[in-house]
C-alpha cells in the first residue's frame, strides 16, 4: 500500500499534529489493516459513506484512492 502523505503535504506546517495524525494513524494504521478489511473494499465503503453524508469535498481523492484500489468504473457507477 502506498503511505499517504497529503496532510504532511498540505498542512505540515501549520498543524503538524493533525497532519501526523492524518498520515501515520489514519492511513498508516488505520487504512493498512488489510486483514481485516481489504483496500477495495474499505474504498467502497468510504465512497458510498462519503455520498451518502454529502461529504462531496473529500469525493474526488477518495474515488482517485478506490480506483487505485481495484474499484472499477462500473462498480462506482453502481455506488
Amino acid at each position: 500500500m502506498e503511505k499517504v502523505t497529503a496532510g504532511k503535504e498540505q498542512l505540515g506546517d501549520f498543524a503538524p499534529q493533525f497532519a501526523a495524525f492524518n498520515d501515520d494513524i489514519l492511513f498508516g494504521k488505520v487504512w493498512a489493516r488489510e486483514k481485516e478489511l481489504a483496500a477495495r473494499d474499505r474504498s467502497i465503503v468510504t465512497v458510498t459513506a462519503l455520498i451518502a453524508g454529502a461529504n462531496f469535498e473529500q469525493l474526488p481523492f477518495h474515488l482517485q484512492k478506490a480506483k487505485d484500489n481495484g474499484v472499477t468504473k462500473e462498480e462506482m457507477v453502481r455506488l
